[in-house]
């Protein structure tokens, strides 16, 4: 039989569990009164329904003890086992409208959680099917196409209603269980509790981690740790991914002293992940063990490590004509095959992060010379994947090998490939990959300056020899690897600075997600896994090797604002850059020179202009602060600029209202400004540079340029940019970030905006230059909008034709002090 035991349960309710847990409440709160003179406080009643709670928490709603229930549920498991088929529990659960489908490991353990402790009711996110883990409950089903549902809780929802048993189910021992179970009550599921990996730990965080140290902190205590603004009494030290590479800061020296584990962000994530602290000797960042001894993943490395290796690695991919080269291929002379205008080969990525997957997949039909045709095929984990579906094959009969390459992308994809390639209309499939649109061209972290090629090239340049250097510094492949290595998107297997117009469209049409969280909650589930799933779309499209789920605005500027507008420019710069690595001795850099589009000069040390922006630049700077060390700016060069996009300085120059503002920019961003001219930001975010909507942002303050081209503490040169603008005849100041519809009027409108910051240039200091531009030069004062969100002035202008770029400023950042404290 199905246990006797069992069939004592009677089905328990929401308004059962009510009343019983009152019941047990006033047991409690009689004997507290008692013990306590009759006192009734609201301290004494917190302290009463406290008591109640533990005295009658492991028992449930019917008086058992949650030992006796486990018990005889797990006899009831034995039993559904032994008198119910797979078949049958599928129509059970079907009866009841729970998920019948899945495996069968998937359907047993559903089925009876279902019969003994009542059906659950369906996802509130996703409306699918919610399963027992035994520590929480989980949704198994999908949020959209691109997410996994991530909903947990551990207090799920069950109907107040009998397990219906389709007719013919059963032997004499179910249905006499049938019989009976009508007028039982449900017991209560008793969940195992959930680790919190960081309980009784106390760490520390040092340096510029890819989170904010807030974020970070809110993370640690969520799970159990503490936060020390110290190292004393710290059990760990988790450490930025520059501290390493120069040595580390006074706050790791004190640790090591301490003999104090210095370790990864990776340590915090991946104790998360798998909720369980990992050992910190797998995480040291100052141990001499190297990545490899350790069994680390590419993608969970150090960061510094990582970047080591991603700066070193060949990129294997790098555009539509381009080799795999793990294939091999490459060496023996191969080449994509093309057939009626379509090149054969295809990049893909999938991130769900409520799956844990995060991959790529690469599929190329490749042509040897006087051999046959090849057809490559590679899936797997970012980075050097031991466990990567990989494997090549050779067909004598090109037909065939082109049917096995289309099964292969609709295996891969759900979709069609003749469609995507010729009318380029794609759906994306649950759990299936999406492609990268590769552009016909080259990455120009493959074609550009190797390091071997830098010193020739430029010994060969008929250029200015300070504007030759300018031109070896953009053509060279570092600062795009740079670029992207800081933000995560440089997997060597997918060209993310080679792909096509309509894949940047793409990911811009994302940023209306902004729009969407206007509708959706500002937190709880429904926020969460719209955050999720937007996440997932990201990091699908521009694969990282980092994906999380972003949780705020800022971490949408961030990463998806600024590193699309990354990426765009570094597309642009791998269009002019084409192939360099060839002969250096036809001097390329002249060549690369002229098809900018921009003339570049050198100021003379000794002029008035030279003087002026140097004043400019040091009144209105303040060191960036990294961790523990502050870092202020010297001036290397300066350049004077014309652009042949956008208008011209004696354009500009007739205009109202002109003023000099500083633009700040990633190096890797330099050759698209000089050849495109100033544009637009690409959305609105509530957050500095994106607040006022697509709109040319500057300030007055070189502080906060700076912020925008420092790079990192081992790479201390960078650019600033200085613009002529026009504000016009009106000017709209603003202390607060505009609405989403405020700022499309203001785009529509072309009104120029002063975005007040908490700081501003002292205006007694401000002159005019030439040509009426004024030029606020001045100490750095505090300013009456000390609540602002932003840290200095901002201005706006919506239209291209109000702005001339004019300087561009070489500056390198050097240390100046060490700070005790948190970043």
């Amino acid at each position: 039989m199905l246990i006797e035991d069992s069939c004592t349960q009677v089905h328990e309710t929401r308004s059962h569990t009510r009343s019983s847990a009152e019941e047990e409440g006033k047991i409690g709160k009689g004997k507290q009164k008692a013990e306590n003179g009759g006192r009734d406080s609201e301290q004494q009643r917190a302290s009463k329904t406290k008591k109640a709670k533990v005295e009658g928490e492991n028992r449930d709603a019917n008086g058992k003890p949650a030992a006796v229930v486990a018990a005889e549920f797990e006899e009831f498991c034995k039993a559904t086992r032994q008198h119910l088929s797979i078949n049958e529990m599928r129509r059970i659960l079907e009866a009841n409208e729970q998920d019948p489908s899945g495996s069968d490991d998937a359907v047993v353990p559903r089925c009876q959680d279902m019969m003994f402790y009542g059906p659950l009711e369906k996802c509130p996110v996703c409306y699918n099917q919610v399963d027992c883990s035994g520590s929480n409950y989980r949704c198994r089903g999908a949020y959209s196409e691109w997410s996994t549902c991530i909903y947990t809780t551990t207090d799920a929802w069950r109907r107040d209603q009998p397990v219906k048993i389709p007719e013919g189910i059963g032997d004499e021992t179910v249905k006499e269980w049938i019989n009976k179970q009508d007028s039982r009550r449900y017991p209560c599921r008793e969940l195992t509790s959930s680790n919190k990996p960081f309980g009784g730990l106390m760490i520390s965080l040092s340096g510029r981690l890819s989170r904010t140290h807030q974020t970070w902190r809110e993370e640690i205590e969520k799970h159990g740790g503490k936060v020390s603004n110290n190292i004393i009494g710290a059990n760990s030290l988790v450490v930025s991914p520059a501290e390493r590479e120069r040595g580390g800061s006074s706050r790791v020296g004190e640790a090591m002293e301490r003999n104090i584990p210095v370790v990864s962000e990776n340590w915090l994530i991946d104790s998360i992940q798998k909720q369980q602290a990992q050992p910190l000797d797998a995480y040291g960042v100052v141990s001499d063990l190297i990545p490899e001894g350790r069994g680390i993943p590419w993608d969970k490395m150090d960061p510094n490590e990582e970047a080591l290796k991603s700066l070193t690695a060949e990129l294997k991919l790098y555009g539509k004509r381009g080799v795999y080269k793990d294939s091999m291929l490459q060496e023996q002379g191969g080449f994509i095959f093309e057939k009626d205008g379509i090149l054969y080969n295809c990049a893909f990525s999938l991130c769900d992060q409520g799956r844990g997957i995060n991959e790529y997949c690469v599929l190329q039909l490749i042509q040897v010379p006087d051999k046959n045709m090849h057809l490559y095929y590679k899936k797997g984990r970012v980075g050097d994947d031991p466990k990567a579906d990989e494997r090549i094959e050779e067909w004598n009969n090109v037909d065939d090998a082109l049917k096995e390459f289309v099964r292969l992308f609709k295996e891969v994809t759900g979709n069609e490939f003749e469609t995507w390639e010729r009318e380029k209309k794609f759906q994306k499939m649950r759990l299936k990959f999406y492609p990268i649109d590769m552009d016909d061209g080259i990455d120009v972290r493959h074609g550009g300056l190797s390091a071997r090629q830098l010193g020739v090239a430029a010994a060969h340049c008929k250029l200015e020899p300070l504007v030759a250097n300018f031109m070896k510094v953009l053509c060279s492949q570092e600062i795009y690897r740079y670029a992207m290595m800081e933000m995560g998107y440089d997997c060597p297997d997918l060209p993310m600075g080679m792909v096509t117009d309509l894949h940047l469209k793409r990911c811009e049409e994302l940023l209306k997600f902004r729009e969407d969280l206007k509708r959706a909650p500002d937190s709880g589930d429904k926020a969460n896994v719209l955050w999720l799933d937007f996440s997932n779309k990201w990091f699908t499209l521009v694969h990282s090797f980092r994906p999380f789920i972003m949780k705020n605005l800022q971490e949408l500027a961030d990463h998806v604002a600024a590193g699309l507008e990354c990426i765009r420019d570094i597309n642009v710069a791998s269009r002019l850059v084409g192939d360099m690595s060839g002969a250096t001795v036809d001097d390329p850099l002249s060549d690369r020179y002229g098809r900018l589009g921009c003339s570049v000069a050198p100021l003379d040390k000794e002029s008035d202009d030279h003087k002026m922006i140097l004043k400019y630049l040091e009144t209105t700077y303040e060191p960036i602060k990294l961790g523990d060390v502050t870092y202020g700016a010297s001036v290397e060069n300066i350049f004077a600029v014309e652009s042949g996009a956008g208008p011209s300085y004696e354009e500009v120059k007739k205009l109202p209202n002109k003023i000099l503002l500083w633009c700040g920019t990633r190096s890797s961003n330099l050759i698209r400004l000089l050849q495109k001219g100033l544009l637009p930001s690409v959305c609105q975010i509530p957050a500095p540079g994106y607040m006022f909507g697509k709109a040319i942002v500057c300030s007055d303050a070189s502080a906060e340029a700076a912020r925008y081209g420092f790079t990192a503490v081992d790479r201390p040169d960078g650019f600033l940019l200085l613009a002529v603008v026009s504000l016009g005849e009106q000017i709209t100041e603003m202390s607060a970030a505009p609405d989403v519809r405020d700022a499309k009027e203001l785009e529509e409108k072309k009104v120029s905006v002063k975005g007040l910051g908490r700081k501003k240039p002292d205006e007694s200091q401000h002159f005019k230059w030439v040509d009426d531009v004024k030029v606020p030069c001045g100490r750095l004062v505090a300013s009456e909008h000390s609540d602002g969100p932003l840290e200095y002035n901002e201005y706006a202008v919506y239209d291209p034709k109000q702005v001339c770029m004019r300087f561009v400023v070489a500056v390198k950042y050097e240390e100046q002090n060490v700070v005790a404290g948190e970043e």
